[in-house]
């Protein structure tokens, strides 16, 4: 009987183990999947869930947003961030889905700036350019991660002297919060024990519409913005900053994505459709919407709010249609679209822009906040 009774236990035992192994969340993703080494280092997914149903799942793997799910009109919960169901894939892809970004966001002209009398050499990643930090940047890169609290994940990296180029021991600290107002509020903090540039922001790309594999050119889209930052055959800022008045890219009254996207403007060809910088005419104050989007297939809305003074606006222009994601869903061309809260492109090389430079003493301090709701 006592044998018996064993070996009841150990068939519970494992039964439980394979529950434990085969946990799934809301989105569908199986957390056996994401549990990996990666440069000797535990890889995990970590869920939030606020009080209202949402679902955020991040991998501390570049800090990676992998799903989250909001409600639609009709109350149907739906993932309206694109990325992959299992670590491989994100290690494997030379993609940003969901990713941090750092140290320095968007692109350095020339992979050089000078601070200070010195002059630094970053990677070439990108026409001769360093594009979000270079190859190696923070999206590629193993976070420390502390689960605060079912809604609160912290994540921290030292990012050390040297590291790409960018002088410094830069320590960080990035939270990512599940609201129970429903949004994820992202705040980023970061000090170093040298001067430096610091750009950090989320690389998170977005369709709304709950249609898997579906483009995004009939979302609307706000952005509250009077002036941008044009930019050069190879998306370097000139150093101007015109009115969007009369453009294609004047996106202060809702329209759609698709409405203009393929009119002969100058900054469109360039871009291969959106992707630039606007100036934020909320200037810092995080209470007033920087942007929004609206999916007109199932009402859901996103809100951005930030205390940075520039969105980058992407629009999935280099998505090439062979890109498999969650639930073996292909990402389309035009898939999905970005929000990126920034201090502008190239600004080290641009004293007329606002400062990037951090200093020993000081604190880095950037919020942005993605709120959901619905509209019918």
């Amino acid at each position: 009987m006592k044998k018996l009774i064993v070996s009841a236990l150990a068939i519970c035992t494992l039964l439980s183990c394979t529950e434990k192994k085969e946990e799934t969340t809301l989105s569908g993703l199986k957390k056996a999947d994401f549990v990996s080494t990666v440069e000797g280092q535990p890889t995990n997914l970590f869920v939030l869930k606020n009080k209202n149903g949402l679902e955020a799942c991040i991998t501390n793997y570049g800090g990676r947003l992998v799903s989250l799910m909001v409600p639609d009109k009709n109350g149907k919960m739906t993932d309206v961030v694109l990325g992959y169901d299992n670590i491989a894939d994100y290690v494997n892809s030379d993609g940003n889905f969901g990713a941090l970004i750092g140290r320095y966001g968007n692109r350095i002209n020339q992979g050089k700036f000078a601070l200070d009398g010195a002059e630094y050499e970053l990677p070439h990643n990108d026409n001769g350019h360093c594009l979000h930090g270079g190859d190696k940047g923070y999206h590629t890169r193993m976070w420390t991660p502390k689960q605060v609290d079912d809604q609160t994940l912290e994540l921290t990296y030292l990012s050390k002297d040297g590291e790409a180029g960018f002088p410094g021991n830069l320590n960080i600290k990035v939270t990512y919060k599940l609201t129970d107002n429903n949004a994820i509020d992202i705040k980023y903090e970061a000090e170093t024990d040298k001067p430096t540039v610091v750009n950090l922001t989320n690389h998170s790309y977005f369709n709304l519409s709950g249609i898997p594999g579906s483009q995004i050119l009939d979302q609307i889209v706000t952005i509250n913005a009077d002036t941008y930052t044009p930019v050069d055959s190879l998306l370097i800022p000139t150093g101007e900053t015109p009115s969007v008045e009369g453009t294609p890219i004047d996106f202060r009254q809702p329209k759609s994505i698709g409405e203009r996207i393929n009119e002969p403007f100058d900054q469109i060809v360039k871009g291969r459709g959106y992707d630039l910088n606007w100036i934020l005419n909320t200037k810092g104050n995080i209470n007033q919407p920087a942007a929004s989007a609206k999916s007109l297939n199932n009402g859901i809305v996103m809100e951005v709010y930030t205390n940075e003074p520039g969105l980058q606006f992407y629009t999935g222009n280099f998505m090439s249609g062979k890109d498999k994601g969650k639930h073996g869903v292909v990402y389309p061309h035009r898939g999905a679209f970005c929000m990126e809260t920034q201090h502008y492109p190239d600004s080290p090389n641009k004293p007329e822009f606002p400062s990037v430079v951090l200093r020993p003493g000081e604190k880095y301090m950037s919020n942005c906040i993605y709120k959901f709701s619905t509209q019918n």
